[in-house]
């Protein structure tokens, strides 16, 4: 009998501007006796390094990358950090069985992200398990106003965390948690009192790890209510023809003037927020019977050609014709993980559940994109 092939040991990436309270939940959850195996990545821009003096030695395994913001100088220095960290795990100098990465307060998560996806010195050893991103209750909507950093910060967090909530009214809090809904709607916003939150809300969040449907569900932001929309233009910049024999009456290859909705569609669902945080554009979409693979795959390639770079979070639960079981995809940017097989979805469940947050992208794009997984191919031949 041979044995199990090693997991990925995982990777959870703590972000938020600055002043949010990144360190002081780092420090609570060092206290908590889940933590005890954690290795610890702190990021901090300048020459001098400060924020690690503030962390508390809970842990065996932390180290400092200076000079350089994990989202741009130092991702290499990422890369040969946890790889070192792996090295003297196996060695027993060490023993850890998750990361933390505390980024600087300017920094984008994307290309982190991208680097614990598709560095191939990492993927064997790590996986990301999840982004938290840290908000303050007190500052975060005049830091949302000013710095757009902020605002991609909370686009693509898996768990949003509200720090300093004893300090805001509760009528500002419940404004500022709507507002962060309209910005990243699957993403569960919960708030820490001066840093303590519990540890579980936290961690286990990749779509790896989510077998049951009520997971799932959760992770794509099932129930979220929808928002009214109006009707749309097409698509910009992509074709009016239909080389595919795609059969439709509305959606990507759409003309001005169409509806949307048909009998194999459910609602399309906007999330769009206040007007200062209009470069953030969130959709989601529900789809009541399996997508034939060729409308699935040839939406993901034309939304990947026509605006990878500005994906910024795509989540979805996939139902799709010939296959048993629905599989959970999750990508960010043009970097997504391998689809994960969902095995235990109850038979009587065939509904396809997709979210999308795009950032910069002409109005109406993703809801026309997201439109046309409702096509039908025709049954026609094509010639290309």
């Amino acid at each position: 009998m041979t044995d199990p092939l090693p997991q990925p040991l995982p990777v959870t990436l703590l972000t938020g501007f600055l002043g949010a309270g990144k360190t002081t939940l780092l420090n609570a959850l060092l206290r908590d006796p889940a933590m005890a195996r954690v290795a610890v990545v702190i990021n901090e821009f300048g020459e001098i390094g400060l924020d690690h003096d503030l962390v508390e030695s809970a842990t065996e395994a932390m180290v400092l990358l200076r000079s350089g913001c994990l989202c741009c100088t130092v991702r290499g220095d990422l890369a040969q950090t946890l790889g070192d960290l792996k090295e003297r795990r196996d060695q027993g100098e060490i023993a850890f069985d998750r990361v933390v990465i505390e980024t600087t307060g300017i920094a984008d998560p994307g290309p982190i992200v991208q680097t614990l996806v598709l560095d191939p010195a990492l993927t064997h050893d790590y996986a990301l398990d999840g982004v938290l991103t840290l908000v303050d209750a007190v500052a975060g909507p005049g830091t949302l106003d000013a710095h757009f950093e902020a605002v991609q910060q909370v686009a693509m967090a898996d768990r949003l965390i509200l720090s300093k909530t004893d300090l805001a009214l509760p009528a500002a809090v419940r404004a500022l948690e709507a507002r962060l809904a309209g910005i990243n709607p699957g993403a569960p916003c919960l708030r820490a009192d001066h840093g303590r939150i519990e540890v579980a809300q936290l961690f286990g969040l990749s779509p790896g790890e989510r077998s049951s449907p009520a997971q799932a569900l959760g992770w794509v932001g099932h129930g979220a209510a929808p928002a009214p929309r109006a009707e749309l233009p097409p698509l910009s910049g992509l074709t009016r023809t239909n080389p595919f024999s795609v059969s439709q009456d509305h959606g990507l290859f759409a003309r001005p003037g169409l509806g949307h909705g048909g009998a194999h569609g459910g609602p399309v669902h906007g999330g769009a927020g206040a007007s200062h945080d209009g470069r953030i554009t969130s959709q989601s979409i529900e789809i009541e019977s399996p997508i034939p693979p060729v409308i699935f795959d040839l939406w993901l390639e034309t939304l990947m050609r026509g605006a990878s770079s500005d994906i910024l979070r795509l989540k979805a639960v996939v139902h799709v014709e010939g296959l048993e079981h629905p599989f959970a995809l999750h990508g960010v940017q043009h970097v997504f993980h391998p689809p994960v097989p969902l095995p235990h979805w109850p038979r009587g469940d065939r509904v396809s559940r997709v979210v999308v947050i795009g950032r910069d992208l002409p109005p109406g794009y993703l809801e026309e994109s997201l439109s046309f997984l409702k096509s039908r191919p025709a049954m026609t031949e094509h010639r290309l």
